[in-house]
């Protein structure tokens, strides 16, 4: 298995492995199967220098994906935060991949001067909640009944990691 930066000849696995999370539910805020055109500007605006999209790789196959996206674009004092996300092939779920990922991101952010990463999931995600706490993530908010599935009401959770010192963020 090996991680590497995404491409646009991955885009179309990327929305597979996305759409697979919108039909299990409670996975990702979107109740609607994405496309490559319907993401394709955010899809776009990831690149390798700034807010990349690792993908894990296995025998050729894409695994799972997790994007480091920017927190409120165009506001400078927010400029080393990114919010990240994951999402792993049904045929993966379990077996590390979502670790490996966020571990991969977390090593790279330096690189990218980012020194806060954030989660943000649905309360009902009770794997994913788990897994940020096992890497260091701890709870840094709660919106209640922010999300709707048909009547059911569902809140956010955010779950942040410093990645730096205090007196570094401040260089």
């Amino acid at each position: 298995m090996s991680i590497r930066i995404a491409d646009e000849g991955d885009w179309s696995r990327l929305i597979e492995i996305y759409n697979e999370a919108v039909e299990t539910g409670y996975a990702t805020a979107d109740t609607v199967l994405a496309t490559v055109e319907s993401k394709r500007d955010w899809l776009g605006s990831h690149s390798p220098d700034s807010y990349p999209i690792y993908v894990e790789e296995a025998d050729e196959s894409l695994t799972g994906w997790c994007s480091l996206s920017p927190y409120r674009p165009g506001r400078h004092a927010l400029r080393h935060t990114a919010e990240i996300s994951y999402y792993v092939a049904r045929d993966f779920w379990r077996k590390g991949v979502a670790s490996r990922l966020i571990r991969h991101a977390i090593a790279d952010a330096a690189r990218l001067e980012l020194r806060t990463l954030f989660g943000i999931l649905l309360e009902s995600n009770h794997g994913s909640v788990a897994l940020l706490e096992k890497l260091g993530f701890e709870q840094w908010g709660f919106l209640p009944k922010v999300a709707d599935f048909d009547g059911a009401q569902v809140g956010h959770v955010y779950w942040g990691k410093r990645l730096a010192s205090e007196k570094a963020a401040m260089r």
